[in-house]
């Protein structure tokens, strides 16, 4: 599998980086050389780099947390928003406004209003208005639902954010890094690998790359959702057979705590037969008055 997947990201020219002249030097371990003057990318690293982000992303989904898709350049708008889609994720694919996640009450406030615009919008309010308020509410709408329609079920914090191109997005990765949010990035020889938590090394100009990229991390976290919905079935029967245990341990015990709270009752109908020595001595009293 990761022999034709290789080939395939070969194909996709995964492995061209920038010019020499503008690359890292962070960037050296995951450089296998340069072909004239563009530095080749080490497909090995590409694919382990790869293999890492899977399976952070199945951990992060299977404990019930949630995964942001970042790529606001151009080539990475359409491969952002289908794997999002395929996994039933968040996204950010038009511009990442700053204190999304570190200002995430204004941005749910400015979510709200974006529901209230629709709201307006189908029932024909906007329409009512004058022609100048009109259109004012509609460049409104328009801008919020461009800026923010990715991420208006995200209720809370993401568990971890998933970014192409990590230079440019590198304002969404400092608001990811000061919350504690783990970061994954494909990034490009001319990045720098410490603002990540986990690097995918690949060229992140090319559409198709990216593309291959992505439809690899979408079915790991669909695969995390379904872990998630097995241990959830499974914690729910467990957690009913605990119940019918601890049941079925109150009602022994009750049924054992019965017959010693009946013990002392037993002790007075018994008493009668305690004196049973004194009855003997009735005949020598009766003796000693005949005699």
């Amino acid at each position: 599998m990761n022999k034709e997947l290789a080939r395939e990201l070969i194909g996709a020219g995964v492995h061209f980086g920038h010019a020499v002249s503008r690359w890292n030097p962070k960037m050296q371990p995951y450089i296998f050389g340069k072909r004239g003057m563009i530095h080749i990318i080490n497909v090995k690293e590409t694919l382990k780099g790869l293999m890492i982000a899977k399976k952070l992303l199945g951990n992060v989904v299977s404990n019930g947390r949630d995964v942001v898709f970042v790529g606001t350049k151009r080539q990475a708008k359409k491969a952002i928003q289908d794997a999002s889609g395929k996994c039933g994720m968040h996204y950010v694919s038009e511009r990442w406004l700053g204190g999304t996640l570190t200002n995430f009450r204004t941005i749910r406030s400015r979510l709200q209003r974006l529901e209230e615009l629709e709201a307006m919008e189908a029932s024909g309010s906007i329409e009512a208005q004058s022609k100048k308020q009109g259109a004012r509410l509609k460049r409104e709408l328009s801008k919020i639902k461009t800026n923010l329609d990715g991420i208006r079920k995200m209720s809370r914090m993401p568990g971890v954010m998933v970014v192409v191109d990590a230079k440019k997005e590198y304002i969404a990765l400092r608001e990811a890094k000061k919350l504690g949010i783990p970061t994954i990035a494909v990034m490009d020889t001319d990045s720098d690998p410490d603002t990540v938590d986990v690097a995918i090394p690949a060229n992140d100009d090319s559409i198709k790359a990216i593309e291959i990229l992505m439809d690899q991390l979408a079915p790991a976290i669909a695969e995390g959702k379904t872990m998630v919905k097995q241990e959830d079935v499974t914690t729910m029967a467990g957690a009913r057979a605990q119940r019918a245990r601890s049941s079925r341990r109150r009602v022994l015990a009750s049924a054992q705590e019965e017959p010693q709270n009946e013990e002392p009752s037993p002790a007075p109908a018994e008493a009668p037969e305690i004196p049973a020595p004194e009855a003997s001595e009735v005949p020598e009293t009766t003796e000693a008055g005949t005699q």
